[in-house]
């Protein structure tokens, strides 16, 4: 167990003893160390006043403290690993620190820090406190002013929030920049960089005819590589304006793409700071997902400027309220720039493949957790994705005016305030007049609603009765489950496949999907002037992030499949006909009896294969089998070997059976044209790759070659590295040539790199972790930075037959890699930590294995608590 005095809880929370109005920032760099040099103007909080000040601090040698340009001696105030206090101090004062850092040694990345000879920050969520002392925490609001000093030929480009007031020259080849920023933030919105960095520049006119000048910095080296990033911005502030009325508000914006980075992105005031990941693309180098994951990311963080930065947290378990409303908005944005349907399914599968766990498991949480013993890791996806569900419900049951409404009411309301999610709902009820009392509870209950779904067809009546049932499991610390208000969407298709108008007894509006705002735990609907039997189509679009439980048959899913008018509950249907079919040949294996081809599975395949009509992206996605993770969840305890045995049978079998259509639409799809990145040409690749696949698991030698004329032919990226996938993975005779050739390549391109090796940790073989462990020691390898230790590290453990052999083998591997990674990046660590917290889900032999390596874990000397907390609530009983 835990001390509870490491815990902190949000009952507990109270405003600070003080308030920081304003902070005059200066940061001297030098190459072996920095001196930080920070002037406080502070007042006593008249709420609940005291005469001493505690400030947070770790990792700095402090020099100096001036109470009122006093200089104070030692017994004026305690030092200890992580604070500063300040005895015997009046309502109002001006306290001046001077400290000493090392950011060369900062290899946690958290604070200030180097990266690749760049002075860079992130200071979310406690970073600030490694830079200077301060009361660190989001609540506390000032109008900060940094100066940047540096060696001007080593470091040209000086670099802070808000707008540039004064720069000029020093003695000994030093120059400095001013940095005003006019908006009162938290410090772990303060950025700041110092390097050699190339940059490109644009501008945007305002909705008010503002200019505003925009600039993205980046390496010499791949600057080119910025331009997309450039337009997606310019995209998403123009976006912001015409859907949520939102208008930038200083005189510039910029980005840094920076190679060491935790996050993908940080959405400092003015200065955001980026994973050079979320940033650098050309066709050459980067794929189709690549570009879509900047769409969104870009403008995730550009969204924050009002969402988190305007608006801010009043504490860490209110970070959902930043992070949930922004994802949504940019999970918007990305269905707008993009395609629709395909951006949901996206969102879809994510979710449950990665949420579902979580939410089922010893690390279940709620959106707004009620405590936490380190807040880094509650960034996860359910403070952030089913953050985002929860608002997209809300969106739902309010309609999308008095959505827009609520949250003109909640920015104007707020404006430079650090508030909790009840003042989010609190402005959508104001602003819509729907009571959203039952609906909060979405942020308190942890785990995943079941919605039990039986119906009823009367002829003689002609209407049809649908049964919602919803349950919840027990989650830890929460036995008991209430009903939550949940708006479940469906529709009704006749025997042509028409959405049939529906119409309730208790409402006489009509709509093809008919949204139930379900608020009990069990109630029966009942909708009239049905003509005939229809077919149901459930949770049309995810309405809300639940399981659902309905007893389709295979013809009904079939059916929806090839009619659904409603594109995202077709790709549903297509995902639960397979795990349907799935699970009977697990039981077949089980039984030691012989698989048998699914054949409506597969005539349902081949039917949608020949439909010139449907959107090629769709079909690739139907094509797509569900999650293993997602699967592991529809059972209570996994057999790996019938799962990896029946998944195998199924892939192959589509592939034999279908080679001679996938051969036609891989032909059809295959193009010689110039890259370009948009849906329609996104849609024909994504098609052709994924024939592609299934082509080279048919095991005809003409189709591996096909694959090694495309991988060395391909014109870009996402077809490159499509060939190189299926090649490497499930063609051992063109294997170690493509990934030779693809190293060459590509060796000077680190993001490239860590596609080569991510693509050779999710080989499937029985010398994948000897393969693994091997890449440890290449030279373009580097356990110190977070990209190469997800591309390596984190595709390994979500190589499901790989890692989970029974020798246990894997599980050690990746217990030496967390303790070893621990020492150098805690947050790093603990995120890899979560794939041995399922070890419950599995057979008693692996649930053993798991389990040591978790003690072994948790004896570890000098553990983080980062990593603490993640093994101690997986061993929790």
């Amino acid at each position: 167990m835990v001390s509870n005095s490491e815990i902190k809880y949000r009952k507990n929370y109270k405003q600070p003893a003080h308030w920081i109005d304003k902070v005059e920032l200066t940061i001297d760099l030098f190459e072996d160390y920095v001196l930080v040099y920070s002037k406080l103007f502070v007042k006593v909080n008249p709420n609940d006043p005291a005469s001493t000040l505690i400030l947070n601090g770790e990792n700095q040698e402090l020099l100096e403290v001036k109470l009122n340009t006093k200089t104070l001696t030692a017994d004026h105030y305690q030092l200890t690993h992580d604070s500063l206090t300040v005895v015997n101090t009046p309502d109002e004062f001006i306290l001046e620190l001077t400290s000493k850092i090392n950011p060369q040694e900062n290899v946690a990345l958290m604070g200030l820090y180097n990266s690749g000879g760049n002075f860079c920050t992130q200071c979310e969520a406690e970073g600030f406190r490694r830079i200077s002392y301060y009361i660190d925490r989001p609540d506390v609001m000032a109008v900060f002013t940094t100066t940047v000093i540096a060696k001007k030929e080593k470091y040209p480009v000086l670099l802070s929030n808000g707008n540039l007031i004064e720069k000029g020259n020093l003695k000994e080849g030093r120059h400095y920049a001013k940095w005003h920023d006019p908006f009162k933030k938290p410090c772990y919105l303060f950025a700041m960089i110092a390097g050699n960095l190339a940059v490109i520049e644009d501008y945007f006119v305002t909705c008010s005819k503002r200019k505003v000048t925009l600039r993205i910095f980046a390496a010499r080296n791949v600057i080119a590589k910025c331009h997309y990033a450039m337009q997606a911005l310019k995209k998403a502030m123009k976006w912001d304006e015409e859907i949520y009325g939102r208008e930038y508000d200083l005189d510039i914006f910029m980005i840094v793409a920076v190679n060491d980075f935790n996050f993908g992105a940080m959405e400092n005031k003015g200065l955001n700071i980026f994973n050079d990941k979320y940033i650098l693309v050309d066709s050459k180098t980067a794929t189709d997902l690549d570009y879509s994951n900047i769409d969104a990311v870009v403008g995730h963080e550009y969204f924050h400027n009002w969402s988190g930065n305007r608006v801010t947290v009043r504490d860490w378990f209110q970070l959902s309220l930043k992070e949930g409303f922004t994802v949504f908005r940019d999970h918007s944005f990305s269905e707008a720039v993009g395609s629709k349907a395909i951006q949901r399914i996206e969102q879809i599968k994510k979710f449950r493949t990665f949420q579902f766990p979580e939410d089922a498991g010893p690390l279940a949480h709620s959106v707004r957790p009620d405590s936490y013993m380190e807040i880094n890791n509650f960034y996860t996806v359910t403070i952030y994705e089913k953050g985002a569900e929860v608002i997209r419900m809300l969106q739902t049951i309010l309609g999308p005016e008095k959505f827009r409404k609520g949250t003109d009411l909640y920015f104007s309301r707020n404006d430079g305030k650090a508030v909790s999610c009840d003042d989010f709902v609190q402005a959508l009820q104001d602003a819509s007049d729907i009571d959203l009392t039952l609906f909060k509870k979405w942020y308190n209950q942890a785990g995943t609603p079941i919605i039990k779904v039986t119906t009823a067809y009367d002829q003689e009546k002609a209407s049809y009765r649908i049964r919602l049932q919803q349950s919840c499991l027990p989650t830890p610390g929460q036995p008991h489950k209430d009903p939550l208000h949940i708006p479940f969407a469906f529709g009704l298709l006749n025997k042509a496949g028409e959405d049939i108008p529906l119409q309730s007894r208790q409402d006489l509006t009509s709509s093809k999907t008919y949204v139930i705002n379900f608020t009990e735990k069990d109630k029966e609907f009942t909708f009239i002037n049905i003509a005939e039997k229809p077919i149901p189509s459930l949770l049309r679009h995810f309405s809300a992030p639940v399981k659902l439980e309905y007893n389709y048959s295979e013809e009904e899913l079939a059916f929806l499949m090839a009619k659904d008018n409603d594109a995202v509950a077709r790709w549903e249907a297509s995902q639960q006909l397979a795990t349907l079919v799935l699970f009977k040949l697990m039981k077949q294996y089980q039984a030691k009896e012989k698989l048998t081809k699914p054949q409506q599975y597969l005539d349902s395949l081949n039917t949608l294969l020949k439909d010139r009509k449907v959107d090629k992206a769709l079909v690739a996605e139907m094509f797509t089998l569900p999650e293993i993770n997602y699967l592991i969840e529809l059972v209570d305890k996994i057999d790996v070997e019938a799962l990896v045995s029946a998944r195998k049978f199924l892939q192959n079998t589509i592939a034999e059976t279908l080679q001679t259509e996938l051969l036609v639409v891989y032909k059809e799809n295959l193009t010689q044209k110039p890259y370009e990145y948009n849906s329609h040409r996104a849609a024909e690749r994504a098609l052709k790759n994924i024939a592609l696949f299934y082509l080279i698991l048919a095991k005809e030698d003409a189709y591996g070659q096909l694959g090694y004329e495309q991988f060395k032919a391909a014109n870009n990226m996402t077809d490159e590295y499509a060939a190189l996938c299926v090649l490497v993975i499930y063609n051992v005779n063109y294997q170690q040539e493509v990934l030779e050739m693809f190293y060459q390549k590509w060796q000077s391109d680190h993001l490239v790199i860590d596609k080569w090796f991510a693509v050779q940790a999710r080989i499937i073989g029985s010398n994948t972790l000897e393969r693994v462990k091997t890449l440890l020691k290449h030279p373009a390898f580097n356990i110190k930075n977070p990209n190469k230790v997800r591309a390596l590290l984190g595709s390994f453990v979500r190589n499901f037959e790989c890692f989970h052999t029974k020798d246990g083998k894997s599980y050690e591997f990746i217990t030496e890699q967390i303790i070893q990674l621990d020492k150098i990046n805690p947050m790093g660590a603990a995120r890899l930590v979560t794939v041995l917290s399922q070890w419950r889900k599995f057979d008693e032999v692996r649930q053993q294995l798991m389990k040591d390596q978790l003690i072994r874990i948790k004896t570890s000397p000098s553990l983080s608590t980062d990593v603490l907390e993640i093994v101690s609530k997986s061993l929790e009983d």
